[in-house]
């Protein structure tokens, strides 16, 4: 029996040290090297405060501001350490009324707006954290942002455009617009 324990436990130790410390340190060693402002989180800064990451969403409910897509999160919105989605299914009552509720919303906060509603507007992602929107769902919401801040409707679209990334490397993933990016971006305007 001591002739396999030994060896056992032995190789676990190993195993354990090599796996549990000496590994996790070596790649986070490397991405803080490679990559250091992804390695600390996409942290943004403003006046020397952190107000945020680049890859977590927020919430904004100011009309002054570019609105995120909805969170799932719970208890509160864009809760990082809760993250999922809602788990509703497409024909599920309580989705289709979290819809039809931020459609109103969307159509209070701008009643002359006719365009159609973009679809990430009104249902959250399956991580509930997305920072990112479509530049269409950004383009719905510049009359009621050039409207709030007194600023021509052109001059917001423009930022819009502005801050839209396109596909990585020219072909993965879908154009995309980082809300908080875009809020800083606007509130820089003078």
């Amino acid at each position: 029996m001591k002739t396999l324990l030994r060896p056992a436990l032995s190789l676990f130790l190993a195993l354990a040290v090599l796996t549990g410390i000496v590994y996790p340190l070596a790649v986070t060693g490397l991405g803080l090297a490679l990559f250091p402002e992804q390695a600390r989180g996409s942290l943004v800064t403003r006046g020397g405060a952190t107000i945020g990451s680049s890859l977590i969403g927020q919430s904004f409910s100011d009309p002054r501001h570019f609105w995120s897509r909805p969170s799932a999160t719970s208890p509160q919105s864009n809760n990082a350490q809760a993250s999922g989605g809602s788990n509703l299914g497409p024909e599920n009552p309580a989705l289709l009324d979290a819809v039809k509720g931020r459609i109103d919303a969307l159509h209070q906060a701008d009643p002359d707006n006719h365009l159609p509603v973009p679809v990430d507007l009104v249902t959250a992602s399956g991580s509930g954290l997305d920072p990112d929107i479509t530049p269409a769902a950004a383009q719905y919401q510049v009359g009621r942002v050039a409207r709030a801040r007194g600023l021509a409707p052109e001059r917001v679209a423009a930022l819009v455009a502005e801050q839209t990334t396109g596909r990585q490397w020219g072909l993965l993933g879908e154009p995309r617009v980082n809300v908080l990016q875009l809020n800083l971006a606007l509130d820089a305007l003078r």
